[in-house]
């Protein structure tokens, strides 16, 4: 993260205190103080509980506000920002993510709303889906920042996204928009988890390059990472190291991956006028594995002159992402404060 502090996102700073960030996802739930220059005070987390009932998993989200209402600080906070893994209804307050079983249409902003209130802690309080809290963190500190429309992506297990349209956060009704991992690019693809056909995810997510290499005929020992107990890495990290030793597969999965995510970047580009796409996640950490082909195909779908010189850039915040823009996207889509009369 930068350590240079930057002006808070948009003008909302009128009330300067720090903000309430809780970022959930599958493995962990995180919170912290973010601060109007970025920085971060009273960091805390807690495994997510699993195999565990909904109010398990809100126990331990409520463990991260009780911690995070000891700081000295804490009387400060003027809002609280939720980020969290998806599916996710803003317009409701809840979320149903893939990764947490217990939690369907989990009203989550409602409970975390008590939770501050019980801890003296009367604050506004805004939800976005972990997409659209990355696209606000790279927007304000990371790669997507100084540029007015950007698109921002998450490829891991899933591919979410968000959009920066005039400078402004886009999160659209329900909080989904920019949810690129949904846009079909192969008329006739496979069928999606998400009942479409040909999705942008069924063919570059990180559990669809995995699967796609190994009908293919990729087999993990293939990149010399086999383990003492036997087997190498089934995942696409695995796939991505054979990619690097040049195994014809694994490189064909990629592309066709890259291929996939040029063919949706040039259409989000074409439809709002983007001129960046900044892509995060776990499988971008294959950096030029997944980047060339994405370039390379780009070249081929994004011809207009208006979308024909968009960037592709990796994603700068990591680990950072989700509380910072948990923190970002609050200050964001709240109301600035009033000046004082």
């Amino acid at each position: 993260m930068p350590s240079a502090p930057f002006p808070a996102p948009r003008a909302a700073a009128a009330a300067s205190g720090p903000t309430v960030a809780i970022d959930i996802g599958g493995t962990k739930i995180a919170g912290a103080l973010v601060h109007p220059d970025g920085t971060m005070t009273a960091t805390t987390r807690r495994p997510t509980p699993r195999g565990a009932d909904a109010d398990a998993v809100m126990a331990a989200v409520a463990e991260v506000v009780a911690d995070l209402s000891a700081s000295p600080l804490w009387a400060s906070a003027v809002r609280c920002g939720i980020g969290s893994a998806g599916p996710v209804d803003t317009s409701r307050g809840t979320v149903s993510p893939v990764n947490i079983g217990a939690w369907r249409e989990f009203p989550v902003q409602e409970r975390v709303v008590a939770e501050l209130a019980a801890r003296g802690a009367d604050l506004p309080t805004v939800l976005a889906g972990d997409g659209v809290a990355m696209t606000a963190a790279e927007h304000w500190l990371g790669a997507a920042r100084g540029h007015a429309n950007a698109l921002c992506m998450v490829v891991s297990t899933g591919v979410g996204g968000g959009l920066i349209l005039n400078n402004q956060l886009h999160p659209g009704p329900t909080g989904n928009a920019g949810h690129i991992g949904h846009i079909s690019v192969a008329f006739d693809g496979e069928p999606c988890v998400c009942g479409g056909r040909g999705c942008v995810e069924s063919i570059a997510s990180g559990t669809a390059i995995a699967r796609w290499a190994l009908d293919q005929g990729w087999t993990p020992s293939d990149n010399g990472s086999d383990t003492a107990g036997g087997g190498g890495d089934a995942t696409a990290a695995g796939v991505a190291a054979a990619a690097a030793e040049g195994d014809p597969i694994a490189l064909a999965a990629f592309d066709r991956a890259g291929r996939a995510l040029a063919a949706a970047i040039a259409a989000t580009a074409t439809l709002v006028e983007t001129d960046i796409a900044v892509i995060g996640g776990g499988v971008a950490i294959a950096g030029d594995t997944l980047f060339a082909p994405i370039r390379s195909h780009l070249a081929a779908y994004a011809t207009l002159s208006f979308v024909k010189d968009i960037q592709v850039v990796p994603a700068m915040l990591g680990t950072h992402a989700g509380l910072i823009g948990a923190a970002a996207a609050a200050t964001m889509l709240l109301p600035a404060a009033p000046s004082p009369s």
